[in-house]
């Protein structure tokens, strides 16, 4: 598809070029028109109209593409919420008659692939929204969305050690955004820790700081961090796309993102809120 719209576009363009070429030895010669206010402004007419028909058929394609994959999206979208609601009242219903260890531990296992799944589900109807441009922008205690994620986080990483301490903390954002936010930074802490990752986690006066005791980075690799698809370990899993994301979302919203790390120092991430219009 992409190729003959760039097959027209260049078509397009050559006639264009003829086109007020055209126009010009036309005005000059054929009528006899030797001010050249006038050749330019009919120049100009003849380009303006070109470039509408131009930009018609360049975007066309892709407005049906958009709106094609936006369909698609919403769809899958909906059709995933029905096999997770039945696993999950088909689990309720197993716990009530599976009553030894072996069995409530293989239904413990289902459950939080289950809870993996709803999360995968509301990250990609956060991202269709956003797409939309339809942030749900709501006041909520940044304490409680923190206590939300880290009981839903804590069970995928059984090994990892946890120190937490919490203020209340009003702001004024995308609650659904910064829970990713908190996610890919939780997840990273105990990614790249050893086995039994340490994870510190402060919310005092505004500022949401999550630092972990692994291998930390160079000043080479604190510079990149941020650029989409970079990952310092590539045998690390993921596609390097987590930091890119948390430092879209900061910048959106006007919140302080600092970041120091050492080679085998570990790294410590603080998140600033209340800087301006976050949170007002």
């Amino acid at each position: 598809m992409f190729r003959s719209v760039e097959m027209s576009l260049i078509a397009l363009y050559v006639m264009t070029v003829a086109v007020i070429v055209g126009s010009v030895y036309g005005v000059y010669e054929a009528l006899g028109i030797h001010r050249w206010d006038v050749i330019a402004f009919m120049a100009l007419v003849a380009g303006f109209g070109m470039g509408k028909i131009v930009s018609k058929v360049a975007m066309e394609p892709l407005r049906e593409y958009m709106d094609h994959l936006d369909r698609f999206s919403k769809e899958t979208l909906h059709e995933l919420n029905l096999p997770i609601n039945t696993i999950t009242v088909n689990l309720s219903m197993l716990r009530k008659t599976n009553e030894d260890e072996k069995s409530i531990k293989r239904l413990d296992r289902i459950e939080m692939a289950t809870m993996m799944l709803k999360e995968r589900y509301n990250e990609l109807d956060y991202l269709i929204k956003k797409q939309t441009r339809r942030e749900s922008i709501e006041p909520f205690d940044l304490k409680d969305l923190l206590e939300e994620r880290l009981s839903f986080l804590k069970p995928l990483y059984p090994n990892a050690k946890w120190e937490t301490e919490a203020q209340r903390c009003m702001v004024v954002l995308d609650r659904m955004g910064l829970a990713k936010v908190i996610d890919n930074l939780v997840d990273n802490g105990v990614k790249y820790s050893c086995s039994a990752a340490l994870i510190f986690i402060s919310l005092q006066d505004n500022k949401l700081i999550i630092r972990d005791e692994g291998c930390g980075m160079d000043e080479m690799t604190l510079v990149r961090i941020f650029d989409q698809y970079y990952q310092s370990d590539a045998t690390m899993a993921g596609y390097g796309i987590g930091l890119g994301l948390v430092k879209r979302y900061c910048d959106r919203y006007d919140i302080g993102l600092h970041v120091r790390s050492g080679i085998n120092e570990g790294t410590s991430i603080t998140l600033e809120f209340n800087r301006g219009k976050n949170g007002k």
